[in-house]
């Protein structure tokens, strides 16, 4: 059967960006599988309450941050709280068609049409639009479309897109310089495009 151009995976977690840092340093500094099982299992970097959680977790992250290259780790790692948030949504955004076509079709829109919220109803009305554009997409029970809008809109929440979460209302962001420049020189041209809707 073919593969869906639509995962569920972006469910997982909003951007946890403190877990990313720790994540962007470890993928820097090269470990291996045991080094890997020893700071996420064994010495709970991620502080997570149980080693299922952190290994569901760090692995999320670990895939993520994979999509780009050790520059955009640095950034992660060692750039200012808006820098590394930045860093990672351009990363989640490569890592789940879902995020990237919503910001690209229907973020962009409300911002194009000077819109003042993201209504919930959006979200509906795009997974149907999804259905249409990939017939092999999943059939996601009520529950978890509702879970991937959680965690969508919180990403937006963190990144600034949205700034209340009760009426979902839109602002725009100018992404970091450090982030886009990073994203131009390695020809990311599908998430520079996804990444600046309000521009």
């Amino acid at each position: 059967m073919a593969e869906s151009r639509y995962k569920a995976d972006i469910g997982g977690g909003s951007l946890k960006v403190p877990e990313s840092r720790v994540v962007a340093g470890l993928l820097l500094d090269g470990v291996d599988e045991a080094e890997w099982r020893d700071a996420i299992e064994v010495r709970n970097l991620l502080q997570k309450r149980s080693p299922g959680t952190a290994k569901r977790q760090a692995s999320l992250i670990r895939n993520r941050l994979s999509t780009m290259g050790p520059d955009l780790w640095e950034l992660v790692r060692d750039g200012s709280h808006v820098v590394a948030t930045h860093a990672v949504f351009a990363c989640a955004i490569k890592h789940s068609t879902l995020l990237g076509d919503f910001l690209d079709l229907v973020v962009r829109e409300q911002f194009r049409l000077f819109r003042s919220d993201l209504p919930r109803k959006r979200w509906n009305d795009f997974l149907d639009q999804c259905r249409n554009r990939d017939p092999f997409m999943p059939e996601w029970q009520e529950s978890t479309s509702n879970k991937l809008a959680d965690c969508v809109y919180r990403i937006l929440a963190e990144v600034g897109y949205i700034t209340d979460s009760k009426t979902y209302r839109l602002q725009p962001v100018r992404m970091s310089a450090d982030v886009l420049a990073y994203l131009r020189e390695h020809d990311e041209q599908d998430v520079l495009r996804c990444i600046q809707v309000s521009q």
